[in-house]
């Protein structure tokens, strides 16, 4: 009995922590624990100063650049030719370009997403779906280079196979690469959405009488719409910021026009293409590419404020 009350008493001395504080931890874990909470915060405020940094450059350089380029001529003139003689600095050819390219996309990426996700939610097995999803997480990692080169060598042959007054660069093909690009988006964060729909609400609707289509269609996509609006509203604003497929697949002819045929630019080529190093760091066609950086900026800001604002507007709550 004395043996096991001293092996007792040296393993509470082993294992003693040291003095407690008034929370109950000793004073090594509570430093532990003050260690790792500023390391986290560190780790977030990196992503906070790095969006401040990133607005005050571009403010500042906008503000520079509307010092010698009126915010009339900016917004009101349909011209945008800031690199040849005469300069007009009409920032509504690249909207207009942009805008083509998000359209188009959102055309392709969305529908045949949602039903995608509706299939891989509600109809399809375990092993079909543990097969698709890494198929598409492959199509996600595609580099955007690569989709831009598939678009030059397939997307545009084929369209001007069936268009022959397709321009060889045109805001269509960019539209098909991008749909592509922002397709495995809408398809996970809607099949997660539908996923979460509890499973109470279609076995109500069984109950009922209602088929599997009824169910999906009246139930779970209403039940988990403000989450695919979101995931809509996400992948569009992907599709605006779209860099290297949009410039090697649409061209570089900023113009407004009602046709996906012709070659066009978005704001997002332009500043590639100002940007490559033949432009003087400091002059006002340099500044262009800050001053279509704020208008993109504020764009994509808008679109995820305003997908913040559905999820929480129109979200349902379940017990």
């Amino acid at each position: 009995m004395t043996r096991v009350s001293d092996a007792a008493t040296n393993l509470s001395a082993t294992t003693d922590p040291g003095p407690l504080t008034a929370k109950g931890l000793s004073v090594r874990q509570q430093l532990t624990e003050r260690l790792i909470a500023v390391g986290l915060f560190l780790c977030a405020a990196v992503s906070v100063l790095t969006t401040v940094g990133i607005v005050v450059v571009l403010v500042a350089e906008t503000a520079q650049f509307f010092r010698e380029v009126s915010p009339v001529a900016f917004l009101g003139d349909t011209r945008w030719s800031p690199l040849l003689k005469p300069q007009h600095f009409g920032i509504w050819p690249l909207i207009c370009g942009t805008a083509w390219v998000a359209a188009g996309s959102a055309a392709i990426a969305l529908p045949l997403g949602l039903a995608t996700a509706i299939y891989l939610s509600e109809y399809a097995s375990p092993l079909t779906r543990n097969l698709v999803k890494p198929v598409l997480e492959i199509l996600a990692g595609i580099p955007s280079v690569v989709y831009g080169y598939f678009a030059i060598v397939f997307v545009s042959p084929a369209i001007r196979t069936v268009f022959p007054s397709a321009d060889v660069f045109n805001a269509l093909s960019a539209s098909v690469v991008v749909g592509m690009m922002i397709l495995p988006m809408v398809v996970s964060l809607s099949e997660d959405v539908l996923r979460g729909v509890p499973q109470g609400l279609r076995e109500a609707a069984y109950a009922l009488g209602s088929t599997k289509f009824d169910v999906i269609v009246r139930v779970v996509v209403p039940a988990g719409l403000s989450g695919v609006i979101a995931a809509f509203l996400l992948a569009v604003a992907r599709a605006v910021g779209e860099t290297m497929a949009v410039t090697l697949a649409a061209g570089a002819t900023p113009r407004l026009t009602w046709s996906p045929l012709e070659s066009i630019q978005t704001m997002t080529a332009y500043i590639v293409q100002v940007s490559l190093g033949d432009t003087p760091a400091g002059s006002l066609e340099y500044r262009t590419i800050f001053a279509v950086g704020m208008t993109l900026f504020m764009i994509t800001l808008s679109m995820n404020l305003l997908a913040q604002w559905v999820l929480a507007r129109f979200r349902e709550k379940y017990e």
